[in-house]
């Protein structure tokens, strides 16, 4: 596979990123670019996807980045690992439950090399942690797909502030938390990117035709 793998050291904001992708999606497209992975983090930000509502948004002094990705309103900022990709499924099995899949089993597989044990919920998509019978999620997805051609991606909390969630009702659910992997572990995760993005692109050659 002829991937780009990007990563930017300083928080980026999130209108720059979103232009970005939507410039390589153009390339893409027209087979003038290559496929794209990039890890980063964002400037603070609430974000709100195709099918969020105004209920959640409890806050309502703060500013909500509308945004054309799938998924209801979350929350970006320093501490959290942001995983965007474009990537062309044309010459792949067009599949997007498949395709989200591998998102989640990606997630799922990294988590794990940590000790971490964790799963994804098909009614409330994201992986989430079962912290004594509570399920709190640990990263967020958001994809859109435009003419066979998957962008945006997910998030995973390491060790960010949890306190702006509590302005909104992340990903619209009421009855579950939001947690991040300081919480849950004393490990160190500097080498969580170099394994999400191997297992990420491993996972994907399930999608060859």
């Amino acid at each position: 596979m002829n991937i780009e793998i990007k990563k930017s050291t300083k928080p980026i904001k999130y209108k720059e990123a979103i232009a970005e992708l939507e410039a390589r999606l153009k390339l893409v497209s027209e087979n003038n670019g290559k496929e794209l992975v990039w890890i980063l983090e964002h400037e603070p930000v609430f974000t709100a996807g195709t099918s969020y509502s105004k209920d959640e948004i409890l806050d309502k002094s703060i500013n909500i980045h509308e945004t054309n990705r799938g998924g209801k309103i979350t929350y970006h900022g320093p501490g959290q690992l942001v995983f965007y990709f474009v990537i062309d499924l044309r010459n792949k099995k067009k599949d997007i439950r498949r395709f989200i899949s591998i998102i989640e089993d990606t997630i799922i597989e990294t988590l794990k090399q940590f000790k971490i044990k964790s799963h994804a919920d098909r009614e409330n998509i994201g992986i989430w942690f079962d912290n004594k019978g509570k399920l709190e999620k640990i990263a967020a997805i958001g994809v859109r797909v435009s003419k066979w051609i998957a962008y945006h991606g997910f998030s995973i909390n390491i060790n960010n502030n949890l306190d702006p969630y509590n302005k909104i009702i992340p990903c619209g659910i009421k009855d579950k938390g939001v947690t991040n992997l300081e919480k849950i572990s004393k490990l160190k995760f500097d080498k969580i990117e170099e394994i999400l993005v191997k297992k990420f692109i491993s996972n994907l050659e399930n999608l060859s035709v």
